[in-house]
């Protein structure tokens, strides 16, 4: 069996966490600001579909789709 991901919920959505990382990694100078290009880039490398920030990391995501179902009684 395959590693176990945490869960993040963020609204009406929910994510599957692939990776952190601290948001000055992709500064070129510590307390620059993020170059979002490199965040843009490494979200692609990583195969995921969405970034979150919380006040320290970017958490690099896979958006869990909806799923649409049907009352069967």
């Amino acid at each position: 069996m395959g590693k176990m991901r945490p869960v993040f919920k963020h609204g009406d959505a929910a994510y599957i966490i692939i990776a952190q990382k601290p948001i000055q990694h992709f500064a070129k100078i510590i307390g620059e600001a993020p170059n979002m290009e490199y965040v843009q880039l490494y979200m692609q490398s990583l195969g995921c579909d969405h970034v979150l920030r919380n006040e320290n990391h970017f958490m690099f995501c896979e958006t869990i789709p909806d799923v649409d179902f049907e009352v069967i009684e």
